[in-house]
Parts: C-alpha cells; structure tokens; sequence
C-alpha cells in the first residue's frame, strides 16, 4: 500500500510533534512548539522526497534545518548553538533552547537516531556536502585526536570566562557563533580539499562528536545487512562517506559510531540486502 511506504515519516513528524507539545506545555514559550514543528516536518518532507527516490532529498532537509539553526537561532536569536554555548549555559545552570537542542539532538537522541543529525541537521557538514569529494580518496588520518583538544579548550574558555567574571559574556557567547562557525567553515573546507573528503572536519575536528559516539553505539536506529541476501560485493562500503564496516552487523564494527545515516549504502546495494 502507498501509505505504508510514508509510515517513517509520519512516525517522524508525530515524534516531533509530541517532543514541541511536551516542551511548550512544560516550558512555556510557544517558540519550542514552532521549533519541533518546524524541525519535524523538515525531515519528514525529506523522507517522503526519499521514499519517492528524489536524490536530494537529504539535501533539502539539511538546508531547512541547518540554515534554520544558523541563520535564525543563532545569528538573528542570538543563541549559541555550537559546544561553547552548552558549556555556557551549563554553567549559568540554565535549560535553554541551547541545552535542549543538545539534550535531544547530540546526548540522548542518538539513542534513538544515530548520527542522524551529523546527516541532516548540522549546518557545518550542510555546506561540506556539496563539496566534491563525497566519498573519501585515501585512509582514514590518525589525527582523530584532536577532536578532544578541541572540546577540551572549548570548556576552559567558557570557564575562564565565568572564573575572570568577564563582562557582557552573552555578547561574547554570539560572537563566538560567528566567528567560530567562520573558522569551522575555512577548516572543513581545507581538509576537504587537502583530504579529498568532505566529511574530514566530521572526523578529525569536530568536538560534538564526543557527545554523540557513545550513545549512538546504542542506537535502535543504524543499518543492517540481510546476510542472506548479500553478495559481499562491497559497493555499500565503497561509497560510504564515513568508512563505516557495513557488512558487520556487530556494533563493535569498524567506525560503526560513525555512521550518519546518509543512506547512500542502502541505495547503492544491487541486492535491497540493507536496511535501517
């Protein structure tokens, strides 16, 4: 039946619906029941476009979420969305749009999607994407290390921040969106080019990473492969942006923390032997 087909995003938009309804109901502002709306009904329009075979429908869900985040929250609101702005408002102890953002995007909701948000939310690899390396040229780098002196500086600045009680924190907060995602971009956008690989800055620089790695090892939701139906002829793994094992259904498989749900392997097996 067609309408069988559209069940995950219905599925989809329902979740997001419930996640804007609980949080405006126990949080007040009606800005949480825009948000969620707004945010569940972009991926659902994108797994219809998917479930109708449109080859960029991951496209238009990053660029309605990911432009949203950027361009509205953090520019126009003023809401720090990158690691600085977690730790600030840690520290503030306050549970913002920010603190939730992470708590249902980057701690808990891998859980539940995976990576999900490295594939279609974040607005760093929204631009990286449409760079031309989609699959990597080489080797995975040994420079993953630096991810955590990147998360690591990131809470030493807010603390000494709050430490040094330094003035107009919030400002510099906005400031530190800016110019932080400026530097973000000409980073990514190096390695790229430098690695042949657009999701090199996913790999080696990112410090939210950090965060979404161990839930996601748990995750309900990440690809499998039908043993019967596969032929091992490796087309899933030879197109994999992040390197994931594909073919090992263990969750201790090679980068299988990794894997951002982009769903390339599972259109590139000749055999349907995939799926989330």
């Amino acid at each position: 039946m067609k309408i069988k087909k559209y069940l995950p995003a219905l599925s989809m938009w329902l979740l997001f619906e419930i996640i804007a309804v609980t949080t405006w109901l126990t949080m007040g502002p009606i800005f949480y029941l825009f948000n969620f709306t707004y945010i569940g009904t972009s991926i659902a329009i994108g797994l219809i476009l998917y479930t109708q075979k449109k080859k960029y429908a991951r496209s238009v869900v990053q660029l309605a979420v990911g432009l949203y985040m950027l361009v509205y929250l953090g520019i126009i609101c003023r809401e720090n969305m990158q690691i600085e702005g977690f730790w600030f408002y840690l520290f503030l102890g306050v549970f913002s749009a920010g603190t939730l953002h992470y708590a249902i995007a980057k701690i808990f909701g891998p859980l539940l999607f995976g990576r999900g948000w490295c594939g279609y939310a974040c607005w760093t690899a929204m631009v990286l994407d449409f760079l031309p390396f989609k699959t990597p040229a080489g080797p995975r780098k040994s420079i993953g290390f630096i991810r955590y002196i990147v998360f690591i500086a990131s809470f030493i600045f807010v603390a000494l921040l709050f430490i040094l009680q330094v003035p107009d924190i919030e400002y510099i907060m906005w400031l530190c969106f800016i110019i932080g995602n400026i530097i973000y971009y000409i980073v990514g956008i190096v390695l790229a080019y430098k690695f042949k690989d657009n999701r090199a800055f996913c790999k080696y620089i990112c410090p939210i990473t950090i965060f979404l790695k161990p839930m996601t090892y748990f995750s309900l939701t990440r690809v499998r492969v039908d043993k019967e139906k596969c032929i091992s002829c490796g087309k899933c793994e030879q197109v994999c942006p992040m390197e994931v094992e594909i073919l090992n259904n263990s969750r201790k498989r090679k980068n299988g923390t990794e894997c951002i749900q982009c769903m390339q392997c599972v259109d590139a097996c000749p055999k349907n032997a995939l799926k989330i």
